[in-house]
């Protein structure tokens, strides 16, 4: 019975799949937060981009 409490006991101190576990869900935070300021960046240059061709095209060019 002694080897199976052993065995017990070191199953309950392994933490490989805990830290796995802890940094995928560390990098999939950090795609989120790629993503959001990607986009909120691509809207606001999308918007710069747009004032400075309409201010462009209100410009005759011979």
């Amino acid at each position: 019975m002694k080897g199976i409490s052993d065995l017990i006991y070191a199953f309950v101190l392994e933490d490989d799949g805990v830290t796995a576990i802890e940094y995928g869900l560390l990098a999939a935070l950090i795609a989120v937060a790629i993503i959001v300021g990607a986009t909120a960046v691509g809207g606001n240059l999308n918007l710069i981009f747009t004032n400075i061709g309409n201010w462009f095209g209100g410009i005759a060019v011979p």
